[in-house]
C-alpha cells in the first residue's frame, strides 16, 4: 500500500529526511517513532502530497505522490497533528462538509456519515458545536474526517497528543480495531502506544530510518543475552558451584551476601534457553530457600534509546513492566 524508496528532504542548509525507504502492508498497524526533528512529520506529509521531495519517490495504494496527487489523496485518510477542525461548525455539519469535499456521491453520504459517527464514538456530541467539544472529542472528529470516505490508507500525526489517559486509550483501541483492515501509519512519542497497538515499528532519528521490524525483531536486535536475577538463602559458596554447572548458563555474578541471603546476576546466550525455568528447577532440585527470581527484559524504551542515542536505560525485570506511559514531549 506504500512504497518509499530513498526518500530525501531539505529544509534550507538542514536535511530533515535522508534517504529513508520502507514498505507498509494493507492489515498493518505501523507505528513511525523517533525524536522531536527526527523527520516524522515531514516524511508523513510528503506521503499526503502536502510537501514534494527533494529525491527519491513514494507511492501510496500503487499511485506516486508527485504524478498522481489527487488520487493518493482519494486513498489516504489524513489527520495531521493539529485536526483541520473549524470550531464554529456542527459535529454533523463539518462531517457533511467534508463528505462533500471528499466528492462521497449523495446516495452515500447519510450512510458513510453514520458509519463514522458511530465507529468514533460521536453520537453524544453530534448536536453540538466543535468548539464545544474537549479536545479528546475533536480527535474523534478529526479522525472521522479522516475515515468519511473510507479510504484504505490512514496516516496519522500524533494522533492522541494531548489527550488524558482515558482519552489515550480509547484513541489507541479506535486505531487496533481500524488496523484490522485498513492500512494505518501513525507517529506518536508514547512508547507504550505502540507497543501496545503496532503490528511493526519504524524508528527514524536524525532524518535516516534506523530501525524496521516486529517489536520482537527489534528487541533480538538489542538484547543480546538474557539476565536473570535471583535470590537465595542458603551458603554462598555451594550455591555459586552448583549454579556454574548448569548447562545453558555463561555468566553468574555474586552481587552479595547478607545475613544469609545471597545475590546473584545469572546470564545466557543460548537461544531459546529458559534461564528463569532452569533457575527454578535448580532451586527445587537442591532444596534452596528461593527467596526472589526476576528475569531482565528488553523494552521499547530500551529499544527507541539504543537507535537513537545508542544507549540503553537499562534492562527492566518482568515484574515491573507495566509503567506509565512514557513521553519524551516533557
Amino acid at each position: 500500500m506504500i512504497e518509499v524508496r530513498e526518500l530525501t528532504k531539505s529544509y534550507g542548509p538542514t536535511l530533515a529526511v535522508n534517504q529513508v525507504s520502507f514498505d507498509a502492508r494493507a492489515g498493518e498497524v505501523v507505528g513511525f517513532i523517533g525524536p522531536n526533528g527526527a523527520g516524522k512529520t515531514t516524511t508523513m506529509r510528503i506521503l499526503t502530497c502536502y510537501l514534494t521531495a527533494d529525491a527519491g519517490s513514494a507511492t501510496v495504494a500503487g499511485y506516486d505522490v508527485l504524478e498522481h496527487a489527487i488520487d493518493v489523496r482519494k486513498n489516504v485518510g489524513y489527520l495531521p497533528e493539529s485536526a483541520p477542525l473549524y470550531v464554529d461548525m456542527g459535529v454533523v455539519e463539518y462531517l457533511k462538509f467534508m463528505a462533500e469535499v471528499r466528492e462521497i456521491p449523495k446516495s452515500q453520504r447519510k450512510e458513510r456519515l453514520r458509519a463514522v459517527i458511530d465507529i468514533c464514538g460521536l453520537e453524544g456530541v453530534i448536536q453540538k458545536d466543535i468548539g464545544e467539544l474537549s479536545k479528546g472529542y475533536r480527535q474523534r472528529v478529526g479522525l472521522a474526517q479522516s475515515l468519511i470516505h473510507d479510504p484504505p490508507i490512514l496516516i496519522l500525526d500524533e494522533p492522541t497528543s494531548g489527550l488524558d489517559p482515558s482519552q489515550t486509550i480509547e484513541i489507541r483501541n479506535l486505531i487496533k480495531e481500524i488496523g484490522k483492515e485498513k492500512l494505518v501509519l501513525f507517529s506518536t512519542h508514547i512508547l507504550p502506544e505502540v507497543a501496545a497497538t503496532c503490528t511493526r515499528i519504524l524508528i527514524i532519528h536524525q532524518g535516516e530510518l534506523v530501525a524496521n521490524g516486529t517489536l520482537e525483531e527489534l528487541i533480538s536486535q538489542v538484547q543480546s543475552e538474557d539476565k536473570v536475577h535471583i535470590t537465595i538463602r542458603g551458603t554462598e559458596e555451594a550455591i555459586t558451584t552448583k549454579l556454574k554447572e548448569l548447562d545453558g548458563i555463561t555468566g553468574v555474578v555474586h552481587v552479595k551476601t547478607d545475613d544469609g541471603v545471597v545475590w546473584y546476576e545469572v546470564t545466557t546466550a543460548q537461544e531459546g534457553y529458559d534461564a528463569a525455568g532452569g533457575l527454578f528447577n535448580a532451586a527445587v532440585q537442591n532444596g534452596w530457600n528461593l527467596v526472589e527470581l526476576q528475569q531482565e527484559s528488553v523494552d521499547l524504551e530500551d529499544v527507541f534509546l539504543h537507535f537513537t542515542s545508542g544507549q540503553s536505560s537499562g534492562n527492566t525485570p518482568a515484574t515491573k513492566l507495566s509503567r506509565e506511559d512514557i513521553s519524551t514531549e516533557e
